[in-house]
């Protein structure tokens, strides 16, 4: 089948590249030149772990190519709208400039009866109103929305073979000639088993905010426990093992630490809250502010105990930030914690040098005035105190007797609660975790 896929960040290089690798002939287009450029090359502007291998596996067949010419949507049965939601500068509301502009840049180029397929998350109620764009303008296409699910780190494998795959169709017809199209596009999914959910184009919406509201509100709920184990003096880790093996509950998301960040979660509960407000029914998701409230609460958290660790002042104190994307196995630095956290020792007066195996790049770009350090060994030497703030393996996998040596004291600070403590103090450090005694 001919696709194409407008938009080629984070979603749209990893789908187009999924697409072609399934079998398909994909068309991927952006408005970034340089972007467009690096794809080309089998080099993503971004980490994703597979993805530069996937693409120098299907551009060799020839299926897959990439430009910054919209017209070469022109021909393709199925359009992919895979552009960004930002959040509005100076509010919570998503942005939706980006979609719309794909929306109206594809309608010159439209055939009879080609279906128009949105990813993006957006608020409920958007995929109404760009059908009927796309009605006004007399085009014959079918509006789908198929939220997409994809971890950073697990991308790939959550394109190729996803847990669930919905499509919200208008009024939720399942004998909807477009159905049968997607079912086409993802037959090997389908085939392996993945269920299928046919729904209207609301529910269809939702279901990306509200499992990333659910997914959030996990985390907070776990580090609301983890300051209530700081003032009881009980373990929030084993407490979170504990009621995890409720299968009601589930261990998955309860990990108490330095908080969630990222280009998802953040902005899309904000955007959530923003959009119900429009519907008049902001008072139903009120709980949410006191997660998002939470979250942020953490890296203040992690400033104060840090302050604690180096004797009750950062002033002129050596610190190394281990990690600065918000989660391992990327180098996404939207909204990371770790980066945030690391701000806001420097301006307290510590002495704060960062380093990561993946992110450090994007994070110069973010925070051009801390220090970075690529080799881990080097950034830790003469240190005052270490602050993991992101779980790669390598970090979780640092000896503590050979780290004693090379740092000025054995201070630990781990926000990820990740570490032994048991290990690391018999080793002569000080250990310090969130919501651990």
């Amino acid at each position: 089948m001919r696709i194409s896929v407008v938009g080629c960040g984070y979603l749209g290089a990893v789908h187009a590249a999924c697409m072609a690798k399934l079998g398909h002939d994909v068309v991927a287009i952006d408005v970034d030149e340089q972007k467009i450029a690096a794809l080309a090359a089998a080099n993503a502007p971004f980490y994703e772990p597979g993805l530069d291998d996937l693409l120098r596996e299907v551009q060799v067949t020839g299926r897959l190519s990439f430009t910054t010419d919209v017209a070469a949507a022109r021909g393709s049965v199925v359009h992919f709208i895979c552009v960004g939601t930002p959040q509005k500068k100076g509010e919570n509301g998503a942005d939706l400039t980006y979609v719309d502009a794909a929306i109206s840049g594809l309608l010159p180029y439209l055939s009879s009866g080609d279906i128009i397929v949105g990813k993006s998350t957006v608020p409920v109620g958007t995929a109404a109103r760009l059908a009927e764009i796309i009605k006004s303008a007399e085009a014959d296409a079918h509006l789908l929305w198929n939220p997409e699910f994809l971890r950073e780190g697990h991308a790939v494998a959550d394109t190729l073979l996803p847990d669930r795959i919905v499509y919200g169709v208008l009024n939720g017809a399942e004998d909807h000639d477009a159905v049968a199209v997607l079912d086409s596009v993802y037959a090997n999914a389908l085939a392996a088993g993945t269920p299928r959910i046919v729904t209207d184009h609301p529910t269809a919406e939702l279901v990306k905010t509200a499992a990333n509201s659910f997914l959030a509100t996990k985390i907070s709920f776990i580090n609301a426990m983890a300051e209530l184990c700081d003032a009881a003096g009980a373990d929030v880790t084993q407490l979170a093992d504990a009621i995890g093996m409720d299968d009601r509950i589930g261990r998955k998301f309860l990990n108490a630490g330095i908080g969630f960040g990222g280009g998802c979660l953040p902005k899309d509960i904000r955007a959530f809250m923003a959009r119900a407000g429009e519907l008049g029914a902001d008072q139903a998701l009120t709980f949410l502010r006191e997660v998002d409230a939470i979250n942020m609460r953490r890296r203040t958290r992690m400033v104060e105990l840090a302050r604690e660790l180096c004797g009750g002042s950062l002033l002129g104190k050596r610190i190394t930030v281990l990690g600065a994307d918000f989660k391992p196995e990327s180098d996404d630095v939207r909204d990371s914690p770790a980066l945030s956290i690391a701000a806001q020792l420097q301006l307290q007066g510590a002495d704060v040098t960062v380093t990561d195996p993946k992110a450090l790049a994007n994070a110069s770009r973010r925070f051009p005035e801390l220090h970075y350090v690529s080799d881990s060994t080097e950034a830790m030497a003469s240190a005052d105190a270490l602050l993991l703030l992101t779980e790669w393996q390598m970090y979780q996998d640092l000896d503590p007797y050979h780290i004693a040596e090379i740092v000025a004291s054995p201070r630990v600070l781990d926000g990820r609660n990740v570490l032994d403590p048991a290990k690391w103090r018999a080793a002569g450090w000080v250990y310090r975790g969130l919501g651990r005694p």
